[in-house]
């Protein structure tokens, strides 16, 4: 097994040299920090991560409690995020999927807690308000893409679901569309909330007359288990003599069956009607034809902004707990037209 002597040697510098750029400490010239790291590279060098964690009484370890994030497609990005940030920072990710059980969840804090876990990125697949099921363990932790309920002094980071619905409506109102249709997300979901009372927003800033905005409930009911009227909502909109000349949609896969309920009453889109979506994921977005205008979730932002907020709540204990909202980019495509 390569040892520290052994890169030292090779690098003609001392080990405590090597040491100082293992651990990413200063004091180490470029010109030696690139010795050793070449030194590292050619000789197949492992730190030792168990005695350096004896030696510090620091682990560089974060965790990674999820609910469905990790086996989820649509929230994947979150954790490509933090591991690129780890990479790049020399910390470990270790992740831990709780099922939404709260007992597992509990568990997973305890075992976080016995192999010194630095902090906890605590991660869920929809945007929401969460108490996390920590027990006794107090770990600085970092909410992502969910909001604290009782825990106030714990800080997140979220995406902008009211700036992002705000742009795709007003972009809907600067091409000239002036009665408009919305299908909801559940009622339950913070970001679809969010995403529906900016539209009404918009449009009452706009002075669009309430008769020409219309609404309706796209599914309601537990998460994951929720009961589905887009597709037969979306029908009712657009079989009306009088039919909105866009549709907004509370997500990307929403705007799939408003695309079928319009391919099967003969519309085109966009020239008969206009369609957006949100979250821009896009197995979804980019396989529509036409491709679909949509507002895109910051996950990969959410993930590396808030694992750098996690490392300064770590060196910098007394730090403040913050909210910080990241802006949902809006995506123009081809299925939204001019009136």
């Amino acid at each position: 097994m390569v040892s520290i002597i052994d890169v030292a040697r090779a690098a003609g510098v001392s080990n405590k040299t090597v040491s100082r750029v293992v651990n990413g400490e200063p004091y180490v010239t470029p010109e030696m920090r690139e010795r050793v790291e070449r030194a590292i590279r050619d000789l197949g060098y492992v730190p030792n991560m168990a005695a350096r964690m004896v030696r510090s009484s620091r682990s560089r370890t974060f965790g990674i409690i999820t609910d469905y994030v990790s086996t989820t497609p649509y929230s994947g990005d979150i954790v490509r995020g933090i591991q690129d940030w780890a990479t790049a920072n020399g910390k470990i990710i270790l992740l831990a999927n709780t099922g939404g059980d709260p007992e597992r969840e509990l568990s997973i804090w305890n075992t976080f807690r016995s192999h010194q876990i630095e902090g906890v990125l605590y991660v869920t697949m929809y945007h929401r308000v969460v108490d996390p099921e920590a027990g006794d363990v107090d770990l600085p932790t970092v909410l992502i893409n969910c909001h604290p309920g009782s825990r106030v002094d714990l800080p997140s980071i979220e995406p902008d679901d009211t700036q992002g619905s705000l742009d795709l409506t007003r972009y809907l109102l600067a091409r000239g569309h002036r009665r408009i249709g919305y299908i909801r997300l559940n009622p339950i979901l913070l970001g679809g909330e969010q995403r529906y009372e900016a539209f009404r927003h918009a449009t009452t800033e706009a002075g669009i007359p309430e008769n020409d905005i219309i609404v309706r409930l796209g599914m309601e009911g537990p998460v994951g288990k929720e009961t589905n009227y887009v597709y037969s909502a979306a029908r009712d909109i657009l079989s009306d003599e009088n039919r909105p000349t866009a549709i907004m949609c509370g997500n990307d896969e929403m705007a799939i069956q408003v695309y079928l309920a319009a391919l099967h009453l003969g519309l085109r889109i966009p020239e008969d009607v206009s369609i957006a979506g949100f979250d821009d994921f896009q197995t979804l977005s980019l396989a529509l034809k036409p491709e679909l205008t949509t507002a895109a979730l910051p996950y990969y932002d959410l993930g590396f902004k808030g694992t750098e907020r996690l490392n300064q709540l770590i060196e910098i204990p007394a730090d403040r707990p913050s909210r910080v909202v990241v802006p949902c980019e809006l995506i123009e495509r081809g299925s939204v037209s001019s009136k």
